[in-house]
């Protein structure tokens, strides 16, 4: 694994199962893993960040001993944590190799793609039909982080500002089964997320078209807003297929 260390980056340490104090490395760009209620969870939220972000990538293998002295944390401990991840389709377990990052496939990736067209159109139906004006406010506040966040240019801050944008869409849209399936998704759509954002002009069109919903949102106008959050999902499928196929030219196809 390409993996540096606190030595040359100074990202605080992750805490773990071992004994207090005991020094440790860190994936550069990740959140240092917290002292936990529940290590397993920490673990988790820590590689499924790493994976996310880029800083381990598709394809590559995840040694159980080297992640160990990394988080400095027991094998049980960490085989836990790669079991979730595998159900969440983020590693797959490989004979004679062992865990590796997940590739999402362009005819997977077309898969999600069309259900989260049909389940975030709905949602955006629904919360133009119920939502409140103090939620009506509170995405608009999304709407402004989402364009400060991608100001940045941080991968990770843009990804959280767009999971908030969701955020007060599946809790104003009154569908708990809609939100408890997006968020099974969540994982991998937000590495598809990142990939389309690998396309420089995506984040611009994005923004527009994000603005474009809000303003369709305010209006009251749900059909309109419906189909506008459609053709946002469709664009995304469009640009991260593309870098999809330009990584893997001979193997992909969206059918």
């Amino acid at each position: 694994m390409n993996l540096e260390t606190n030595k040359s980056t100074g990202v605080p340490a992750p805490a773990s199962d071992a004994a207090p104090g005991v020094a440790t490395d860190s994936l550069p760009g990740v959140t240092p893993l917290r002292k936990p209620d529940s290590l397993r969870s920490h673990v988790e939220s820590y590689l499924r960040e790493a994976i996310m972000n880029g800083q381990l990538r598709p394809g590559e293998r995840l040694i159980e001993r080297e992640l160990c002295a990394l988080l400095d944390i027991s094998r049980p401990s960490l085989r836990e944590a790669l079991r979730k991840l595998e159900a969440e389709k983020l590693i797959k377990i490989v004979l004679h190799r062992g865990p590796v990052v997940a590739s999402i496939s362009a005819k997977e990736a077309a898969d999600l793609y069309a259900v989260r067209a049909l389940l975030e159109s709905h949602a955006v139906h629904e919360f133009v039909r119920i939502a409140s004006e103090p939620e009506v406010d509170a995405l608009g506040q999304a709407v402004k982080n989402l364009h400060a966040a991608a100001a940045t240019q941080d991968r990770k801050q843009l990804l959280a500002a767009k999971a908030q944008f969701y955020e007060v869409i599946l809790n104003g849209c009154a569908n708990e089964l809609i939100k408890e399936m997006i968020i099974g998704l969540l994982s991998r759509i937000n590495i598809l997320r990142s990939t389309s954002f690998s396309r420089p002009d995506r984040l611009p069109e994005s923004l527009r078209e994000i603005d474009e919903l809000f303003d369709l949102i305010r209006a009251r106008d749900a059909d309109a807003a419906r189909e506008a959050a459609r053709k946002h999902v469709l664009n995304a499928e469009k640009a991260a297929l593309t870098i999809l196929k330009q990584q893997h030219p001979t193997t992909l196809s969206t059918r």
